[in-house]
């Protein structure tokens, strides 16, 4: 049972990474203004919504790297502390950077919510 367990996460993991790495090479390729995480991650979403990929192949997956999300905070965090010097020169900058993209996640996630729960099957 461990090892059907461990062959989840692992097929999960590796659905996500190929799309993580594809994105990658499709925004280095045709040199998109997005990062190639994010079109990677599009694309996932897409073949998510054509059932291309079934949800319960990277569910277990996803859940893991979700549950293990705060350890990925560490390293920007100790980026952060080690750049404390010009942070205090430039705050306002990044506080107002941190205001806006956080009300425009805020937007973003809220809006896929209520269109994901009014197309969702009943």
């Amino acid at each position: 049972m461990k090892l059907r367990r461990a062959a989840h996460y692992l097929l999960g993991l590796g659905i996500l990474l190929a799309f993580l790495w594809t994105g990658e090479a499709i925004a280095r390729l045709l040199r998109l203004p997005l990062p190639g995480s994010v079109t990677g991650m599009l694309m996932l979403v897409g073949a998510l919504r054509l059932r291309w990929i079934p949800e319960r192949t990277v569910q277990p997956a996803a859940e893991l790297l979700i549950r293990t999300m705060g350890l990925l905070f560490v390293p920007a965090g100790v980026g952060v502390m080690a750049y404390a010097g010009p942070m205090r020169r430039q705050w306002l900058p990044a506080l107002a950077a941190m205001v806006v993209s956080t009300v425009a996640v805020l937007l973003v996630v809220g809006w896929m919510q209520q269109r994901m729960e009014r197309d969702a099957p009943r």
